[in-house]
């Protein structure tokens, strides 16, 4: 601090200056000219004057503080976390606060201490928040049991835990169910982070009553406008599959912006590289009229803010003196164009790699039984349906008969080693031209097997080459595999070369679509399809569960 004194009064050279850079004072929410001084990591001036050991022209640039994505899986991204930062970094996202209840429903803790230790090691700044739904329901099954508040605490004084993760359980939070109650107590005075799709009203007000202050599940314009009345601050999100941006943005104002933020949720490697990561957010809201200056305060500073990061020794969220130099260099403000990333006071392109590796776990976890193609027979007739909703990861619940074109099978395998049989059930919205199969180990969140398809023998075929390749993603047509990626860490994520699954992703699409799939992204879109605690109607490994009445329910209609 010292040193940083210094330099801020010219007593020593700046490590860095950017001479005559217009640089956005999120504070006025407005765009200022000076000279951007870095010391150690910090800037520690904006005035010109000060002198540097390395200089550099700013001259028709604009400085904004480093992305800040307000929630994130990054097993989502089917990459590990330091490659994930490989990825993003460039792209200006600086900061992430991350969930890795993926991992954690997959070992347990030793998923969440995994990501804290990446954390560790990681250019950019990585924080965790501890899972609190391990598992999201008592109507699945995991691998990594029940995580309780006991088993979380000792891990609070870690220097990357931040807070408690998305707290799904909301019909536990309205029932002040014990288990849920210890959690929050345990984390009050820290972030708790909400999950509460199309909650309003009293049920709503009970919520926030938990000191839960964020949700990032909004979808409609007037359930997010109604949270952040009460309190609860709201994270836009623009991920593979769920896409709020377009329906939230009218929300996003000078007065709503300091409780308004991006984030990406799950956002697969091949949509990063041909669209981008946050950049993409903010370039699209700016392009819809929100002006600038707000836009970028919102992915920076408006989320620093609520989660503490403006604040201590390592203040985050501005382009000002005391803060540390995650700073994005933009040659055109209007499109986001990114001309250079600084991660603490460091071009990311100047970045040492990584010398520390991290342990490797979470191998060998697909362990289920292969059924029989009579096992994969459901009830037929008419029938309970899920209704894929385009770009929502919400669903309808539709009766229909089986037989009606465009209604596949769905079935869901336990993975880790139960020997159960897989229960079975119908969707649709994948295309009525739909012929073969699509199988994945990544269901959200306790991650057993799915399969999506036409014919029970391919569908047995998806699910075998699920246990060969030790988890991943695949395409089958005829008895043949298309396309497959596999995903042996957990059934979740790759160590390949980040090209080599973007690669992976772009034939795994072609095969989807040659089989008559028309949705763009159907891994992400099925993935969703096992999650209970989304509305309206999902399939887990213990049959069909209606998420309004929060119970299962027979595939065969009355």
């Amino acid at each position: 601090m010292k040193n940083r004194i210094a330099a801020a009064q010219g007593q020593i050279p700046c490590d860095l200056i950017i001479k005559n850079i217009t640089y956005l004072d999120v504070f006025h929410c407005v765009w200022r000219k000076g000279d951007l001084a870095i010391h150690e990591g910090f800037i520690v001036g904006v005035e010109p004057g000060l002198r540097g050991i390395r200089e550099i022209d700013g001259r028709g640039k604009f400085a904004v503080p480093g992305f800040i994505d307000a929630h994130v899986h990054i097993e989502s991204s089917l990459m590990t976390p330091l490659n994930f930062e490989k990825v993003v970094l460039e792209k200006g996202t600086t900061t992430a606060i991350c969930d890795p209840h993926e991992l954690a429903n997959v070992m347990g803790v030793d998923g969440i201490k995994y990501f804290l230790e990446c954390a560790l090691h990681m250019h950019m700044d990585l924080r965790v928040m501890l899972s609190s739904c391990v598992p999201a329901t008592d109507f699945e099954t995991n691998g990594g049991g029940t995580i309780s508040a006991a088993d979380l605490k000792p891990l609070l004084e870690h220097p990357k835990a931040l807070g408690l993760a998305e707290m799904m359980n909301v019909p536990g939070v309205l029932n002040s169910d014990p288990a849920v109650m210890d959690k929050i107590n345990a984390f009050m005075g820290r972030p708790i982070d909400g999950h509460a799709p199309l909650v309003k009203g009293h049920a709503l007000s009970a919520y926030a009553c938990a000191g839960i202050s964020s949700c990032h599940e909004s979808s409609e314009l007037s359930e997010a406008s109604e949270k952040l009345t009460k309190g609860i601050s709201v994270w836009i999100r623009e991920g593979s599959v769920a896409k709020d941006l377009a329906a939230l943005l009218p929300l996003l104002s000078l007065s709503t912006s300091t409780s308004l933020g991006f984030c990406t949720d799950d956002r697969n490697p091949l949509d990063i590289a041909t669209e981008g990561h946050l950049d993409f957010l903010i370039r699209t809201a700016i392009s819809a009229g929100i002006p600038e200056e707000i836009v970028y305060r919102s992915a920076s500073w408006s989320v620093a803010r609520h989660y503490g990061l403006d604040r201590g020794k390592l203040r985050k969220g501005a382009v000002s003196p005391g803060y540390v130099a995650d700073v994005v260099l933009l040659s055109d403000s209007k499109l986001c164009k990114i001309d250079a990333v600084l991660s603490a006071g460091r071009f990311v392109h100047e970045l040492p790699k990584h010398k520390s590796t991290v342990r490797k776990l979470a191998q060998n976890t697909v362990r289920s039984r292969l059924p029989s193609e009579s096992e994969l027979q459901g009830p037929s007739g008419k029938v309970n349906v899920i209704g894929v909703i385009p770009k929502k990861i919400i669903t309808e619940h539709l009766i229909m008969d089986s037989a009606t074109p465009g209604v596949l099978r769905f079935s869901v395998l336990e993975r880790y080693g139960q020997g159960s049989l897989p229960s079975n059930g119908y969707v649709t919205g994948f295309g009525e031209s739909f012929r073969g199969a699509i199988a994945s180990s990544i269901g959200h969140d306790s991650h057993n097997l799915t399969v999506i398809g036409s014919n029970l023998s391919d569908m047995r075929l998806g699910l075998q080459t699920l246990q060969e390749i030790q988890g991943g993603l695949v395409v089958i047509s005829a008895g043949k595999t298309l396309a497959q990626l596999p995903l042996p860490f957990g059934g979740l994520m790759s160590e390949a070369d980040p090209k080599v699954i973007e690669q992976s992703l772009r034939d795994l699409r072609a095969a989807s679509r040659s089989i008559g799939c028309e949705i763009e992204e159907p891994f992400l879109q099925m993935a969703f399809l096992a999650l209970p605690v989304i509305p309206k109607l999902k399939l887990t490994d213990k049959g069909l569960f209606d998420v309004e009445k929060f119970r299962l329910i027979p595939v065969q209609a009355s």
